[in-house]
């Protein structure tokens, strides 16, 4: 019944959203309630979840069975959950209660959201011209290209006009509505093919992200134009293929749009960012999504000069028939390169796959899957598995209706899946093994949005197991160090040495881990023309360094300088992770140890001896 209650009063909150002026001032519902009008009620009832000898999804059921809002247990009137965070934190600041972080976690909702250590902040850019012209894409008014309006995250950025401050701070009254901490925050940034997007836009888009994040007041201004795939190609030179110039959602040619900045805007974009480092919400992670032909030295630098530390890579399939069948417009080599340059330049590599595209079956979808760990120069970090979904509008959704595509079945789906995942290896995380669009919106085909239970469910069928990171992360189980282990897990790239390095639990549950690079000596030595020496070009300062691509430290989310109750946040691990990178590259040959630091992490590296460069911090050796 509580889940009913939050649900009704989401819709609610849906209508205030979508009206304009309530958009500057809007909060989640409950946000507003005043806890000392029922305080007796409520104290009851957090003395009953505290009490609580064993937790789960009907405990709190059965509290508030017993303590309705006029007292009376066993009749309608339940607190909602909102409710109950906002009076355990204004009890807890006034001093009615102490404050303890076990009750709290007892009373958020969706505890998984930041159970891997950081709050995600999902947000995306206007609608704009697209370089791709794939035949499953969906071209949805009002939608950046591929995305669809019934999407939760799509639906909310609707909601907010596509304005990036207002995006980002309702998604933090939000998560800190449902009990979490927003301390530290990664922030992703969607809609499309980011390089595309004009540079002014591109730069306005991630200062007005950091200022809500900095909590500056909200300013009375017109961003500059999404721009496009015109102003990207005027800025880098680059074709996309020799795609023309496409228009907007608002039937504007892309660029047309007048740049109108307020001048309260003339606060450079590293002035926000220098904001940040002290701010109440620290950005942590910066992600971003593109294809990889449109990945070059020259935006790997931009990329860097606005914080970015992850990249999501649009790569779908890596057979070139395929990728020509379903008219991605690049080819397998644009893909290699792209993440030889990614690579080079420390940051995090997130590929998309897609499996049951136009052209394949089942076993040419295994074989293609193999190819993202048996080619050296792919090996991803992250990955999200994407079964092609028929929508109506689209170029597949008519080869469908003329008999020329059949989906798979459910039970080819899963076996597939299922398949893919028992042969991952131990330093990718699959984030996501369906994407979210929601059943009305998927003409035939597979629907089930559970995708990922229904292969782990198999896979347990046949005695087999998932080693990806999200399945071995520690989550909210408390850890010590007694019980933990250092392991290594290295293996080769195209131009790099990469090492894996984890603390694990005898079971091999993971609770943290860093991602060591080390350019190859070849190239460390002669500056050969590769993907590497091109980045190092590009980036002097990098030039023969080994790099630091990822430190992540597992369990819920917590406030920063919050206190260590066996989270393993807070076992000193990334420091530890940290010195065992700088013992292993100087191993290795190198004097100098680079991080691609984000925004938010700059005052912790150099505390750890790290000094900072253009773009990047380094530590000697």
């Amino acid at each position: 019944m509580v889940d009913d209650t939050d649900s009704a009063r989401s819709s609610e909150d849906t209508a205030r959203a979508l009206d304009p002026q309530a958009k500057a001032d809007w909060r989640p519902r409950g946000r507003d309630f005043d806890a000392r009008q029922h305080q007796d009620e409520l104290l009851a009832i957090f003395a009953a979840v505290r009490a609580a000898p064993t937790w789960d999804q009907h405990a709190l059921l059965r509290i508030l069975a017993r303590h309705g809002r006029d007292g009376k247990g066993s009749v309608p009137g339940y607190f909602c959950k909102i409710e109950l965070v906002t009076a355990y934190q204004q009890l807890t600041a006034a001093g009615v209660l102490p404050f303890e972080r076990a009750v709290l976690r007892r009373l958020q909702m969706k505890p998984v959201r930041t159970s891997s250590g950081v709050a995600p902040v999902t947000v995306l850019t206007e609608p704009a011209g697209c370089p791709g012209r794939c035949i499953f894409c969906p071209d949805a008014d009002g939608m950046p290209k591929s995305y669809l309006p019934d999407e939760p995250g799509a639906r909310r950025a609707a909601q907010c006009g596509f304005d990036p401050y207002l995006q980002v701070r309702t998604r933090l009254e939000t998560f800190e509505a449902m009990g979490h901490a927003a301390d530290k925050v990664e922030l992703l940034i969607l809609g499309g093919t980011w390089s595309a997007y004009s540079r002014k836009y591109r730069e306005w888009f991630v200062a007005r992200c950091l200022d809500a994040l900095n909590e500056e007041a909200a300013r009375s201004e017109t961003g500059p134009s999404a721009g496009g795939v015109v102003a990207a190609r005027s800025e880098t030179g680059h074709s996309a293929g020799g795609v023309e110039a496409a228009r907007s959602k608002t039937g504007h040619s892309a660029g047309d749009h007048p740049v109108t900045v307020s001048p309260c805007h003339q606060v450079t974009l590293s002035q926000t960012q220098a904001r940040n480092e002290t701010a109440p919400h620290r950005n942590v992670g910066l992600v971003i999504e593109t294809r990889p032909d449109w990945v070059t030295p020259d935006e790997v630098v931009h990329l860097r000069r606005l914080g970015v530390t992850k990249v999501q890579l649009g790569v779908q399939s890596l057979d070139d028939r395929i990728l020509a069948l379903n008219q991605r417009g690049h080819d397998v080599a644009a893909v290699r390169r792209a993440v030889g340059l990614l690579r080079a330049a420390g940051f995090k590599l997130h590929l998309h796959w897609m499996p049951n595209l136009y052209g394949a079956t089942p076993e040419s979808d295994r074989a293609d899957f193999a190819r993202l760990w048996a080619d050296p120069a792919l090996r991803p970090d992250e990955l999200k598995i994407y079964p092609c979904s028929i929508i109506a509008g689209t170029e597949l959704y008519r080869i469908w209706q003329a008999g020329g595509y059949r989906p798979y079945t459910d039970e080819e789906l899963v076996d597939l899946v299922a398949d893919c995942k028992a042969t991952i290896p131990p330093y990718c995380r699959v984030n996501r093994v369906f994407r979210d669009i929601p059943a009305d919106d998927i003409v035939a085909g597979v629907k089930s949005s559970n995708l990922r239970q229904l292969a782990h469910a198999r896979m347990a069928e046949r005695g087999q197991v998932c080693r990806c990171i999200r399945c071995r992360e520690v989550r909210g189980n408390a850890v010590g160090e007694e019980g933990l282990g250092l392991v290594v897990h290295a293996y080769e790239t195209a131009g790099s040495t990469e090492q894996f390095l984890s603390y694990e639990t005898a079971e091999g549950r993971l609770a943290g881990f860093l991602r060591l690079s080390l350019p190859a000596r070849e190239t460390c030595e002669t500056f050969e023309v590769s993907e590497t020496s091109k980045v190092w070009a590009a980036i002097p300062e990098i030039a023969g360094a080994a790099m630091i691509r990822e430190v992540h430290v597992y369990g819920p989310a917590l406030e920063i300088g919050a206190e260590n109750a066996g989270e393993a946040q807070h076992l000193g691990l990334g420091r530890r992770l940290i010195a065992e990178a700088k013992a292993r590259a100087a191993a290795a040959g190198f004097n100098r140890l680079a991080v691609i630091s984000a925004i938010g992490t700059r005052r912790y590296y150099e505390r750890l001896g790290f000094e900072r460069g253009e773009l990047y911090m380094a530590a000697p050796l």
